[in-house]
């Protein structure tokens, strides 16, 4: 019986090995969301484009022994969305897509842990929209990440039928952000929405009432603290609509409104602060 011992003892070893790999991650996953929240409050937007990339492959190595970590998937796909948005899709295109494809796959994954969920997003717009109507706030998350990614894909393929194809599902996996948790991300599923129905002519499915709408909400959920909001509005509904007196006092509220607005939002803020002069540059394209 006396070779048992080694072999338990090997069998405890790696059993304890397993648990202590597991608290490891589960600790530095907690670091680590601490660090993205202090990231998200830096506005030096050099300094942030370098700290972002190695902390998302962080996450990454972590992901690999915990694959199902709803923690790490979540920070991943919100991440990957924020830097393809941030720092690469108004230089590189071809390169924000691959970035926002990777936020979407970890986001499905974790809204793939509902089993129900999972089985209606791969059936029609109908039965998805049943499902997510059975759910509350603690789905939102992953709907509103993946979301965010298919939409930010799509805007970047508009010559993609594929890409084009995901657009009713993505309407309504943003509605039900909106209805189940309208604050969620500064009113990010509003300001969402107000760009998709801002965006497109109406006989291209575009809707600038209920455009304006969205945007109108989002404001006064936010306070107008969230910098995106204004520069959306005046990017899809102000150029869609041809109001440049709206145009310029979106943008012109952006360039005045201080970072310290909403100091846990400061490099949402600065990014929505380069976006706006890109957008002032391109003025007399837009009308």
């Amino acid at each position: 019986m006396k070779p048992l011992l080694p072999i338990c003892c090997t069998i405890a070893l790696l059993s304890f090995a397993g648990c202590i790999q597991s608290i490891a991650v589960s600790s530095v996953g907690g670091i680590i969301e601490d660090g993205f929240e202090a990231l998200t409050e830096e506005q030096d937007l050099e300094f942030a484009a370098q700290a972002l990339p190695s902390n998302l492959k962080l996450l990454e190595v972590m992901l690999k022994n915990k694959p199902d970590d709803a923690r790490l998937l979540r920070l991943l796909a919100e991440g990957y969305n924020s830097y393809a948005l941030g720092f690469v899709e108004d230089t590189d295109p071809a390169r924000a897509k691959v970035f926002y494809r990777r936020a979407t796959d970890y986001a499905l994954r974790l809204v793939r842990q509902d089993e129900e969920l999972s089985k209606a997003f791969d059936g029609s717009v109908d039965e998805l929209k049943a499902e997510l109507a059975k759910r509350g706030k603690e789905a939102v998350p992953g709907i509103f990440w993946a979301a965010f990614g298919l939409g930010s894909y799509l805007n970047l393929s508009l010559s993609d039928p594929d890409a084009i194809a995901t657009l009713p599902k993505t309407e309504v996996m943003m509605n039900f952000v909106a209805t189940a948790d309208s604050a969620f991300y500064y009113a990010g599923a509003d300001v969402f929405l107000g760009t998709l129905y801002g965006s497109r002519a109406r006989m291209l499915g575009g809707d600038p009432e209920l455009s304006r709408q969205h945007f109108e909400r989002a404001l006064r959920i936010n306070d107008g603290k969230f910098l995106m909001t204004h520069v959306y509005f005046a990017r899809s509904y102000a150029v869609q609509t041809l109001n440049e007196t709206l145009f310029d006092e979106l943008l012109t509220t952006v360039d005045q409104t201080s970072l310290d607005v909403l100091p846990k939002f400061r490099l949402g803020n600065a990014i929505a602060k380069r976006k706006a002069r890109l957008l002032q540059i391109k003025r007399a394209d837009l009308f």
